[in-house]
């Protein structure tokens, strides 16, 4: 049975605060660029629902200091207008494109601002051949940027896509035997997160054991668990668009010394990487407490992706706990924490939380225990 919408306290005036206060808040990032476009043309997914509150799957956003303007085609024209208070809906013709330069040619701003790292060439180029003597030009990560500090609407429902998550993974331990093959795992928890009340899962699962364990993002395979082996799995919901991630390794008897000992390991600089994480931070600082403890015991090499990312409305967003992130982290940030230890050959341990920045630390979002279970 799907659980209550923790946003349901938001009135539809609310709502439409929200996405005002959003939409001002790109126009002043728009602003505050040296080479400012007189008008944005947003057609990523996130940023596009994220300013303008649209869940459907076709449309485009198109913004200037005083007009807010939503193409989409028929399907989505009584959606549009039900969930995107102060936007002007404007219905697409046989091509969103044409439609998109005819609003553009319209506006009369010949300088377009475009996604740099989201939108396709095809797209600029698209446009480009449609509006001859316009410049157009490639926009940073404003709206993205904006998306990193978090509202307490927004938390709630990755909150609800953590406990959901919890709760299915949960439910699938008790499953896990020698002769089980990884795929099936995976397809028993993300039915188990849709009938709970996931929209969907927020990436493919993640479940990887034995040797196959030494890879960070092995997909499922129809390897078949055996005895002995480590079990990472690696998982996360969506929840009302929002997405949470949640990774824990887990054994299958007999288990070695040596499995117990790098659990052990990756357990305390998991623990001790929490602990460091709190607004002022930089994401290089906070994943170097990691990266020394795993170093200090031999691993280094082992250890060859960054400590965390946050996510949101997309599974990996800015900020990044990273050695190469100098973004310093602030109140209301969500970011994974995940530090592991791979060996090629042998196998290995990941064990990931979801937490919020908050002013003292950070609020752990995962319940799900981290204590080594030995199935």
């Amino acid at each position: 049975m799907r659980q209550a919408d923790p946003t349901a306290h938001l009135t539809p005036a609310r709502h439409q605060e929200a996405m005002a206060r959003r939409l001002d808040a790109a126009r002043q990032a728009l602003a505050s660029l040296e080479k400012r476009p007189g008008v944005m043309v947003l057609s990523s997914p996130e940023n596009r629902r994220y300013l303008t509150g649209f869940t459907g799957s076709s449309g485009a956003a198109i913004f200037t200091s005083a007009k807010a303007i939503f193409v989409t085609d028929f399907r989505y024209l009584d959606q549009a207008a039900s969930e995107c208070p102060g936007w002007e809906i404007v219905r697409q013709g046989p091509l969103m494109v044409d439609t998109v330069a005819e609003v553009l040619g319209q506006l009369g701003e010949e300088r377009v601002g475009f996604e740099r790292e989201l939108a396709t060439f095809a797209w600029y180029e698209d446009l480009a051949t449609r509006l001859k003597g316009f410049e157009f030009v490639p926009v940073g990560p404003i709206v993205e940027r904006i998306r990193e500090v978090k509202e307490d609407a927004e938390i709630a429902l990755i909150r609800q896509a953590a406990a959901i998550t919890d709760q299915a993974l949960g439910d699938v331990v008790s499953l896990l035997r020698p002769g089980m093959p990884e795929r099936e795992i995976a397809l028993e928890i993300e039915y188990r997160m849709r009938k709970i009340g996931a929209d969907d899962a927020a990436f493919p699962t993640i479940v990887a054991s034995g040797a196959r364990s030494a890879l960070p993002h092995g997909r499922a395979s129809e390897k078949l668990l055996a005895s002995g082996d480590f079990v990472t799995i690696d998982t996360g919901a969506k929840f009302g668009g929002y997405c949470s991630d949640l990774t824990r390794t887990f054994a299958l008897s007999p288990i070695s010394e040596e499995q117990e000992k790098v659990y052990a390991l990756v357990s305390e600089a998991q623990e001790k990487s929490l602990a460091a994480v709190k607004p002022g931070k930089t994401g290089k600082e906070v994943d170097a407490v990691s990266r020394d403890i795993i170093g200090a015991a031999g691993h280094a090499d082992h250890y060859g992706h960054g400590l965390g990312h946050s996510l949101g409305l997309a599974v990996h967003e800015t900020p990044r706990l990273s050695p190469t992130s100098d973004r310093v982290l602030e109140a209301g940030n969500v970011v994974t924490v995940e530090p592991g230890v791979y060996v090629t050959g042998w196998g290995g341990v990941r064990i990931e939380d979801l937490v919020v920045v908050r002013p003292e630390g950070c609020e752990v979002l995962s319940k799900f225990p981290k204590k080594l279970m030995v199935l």
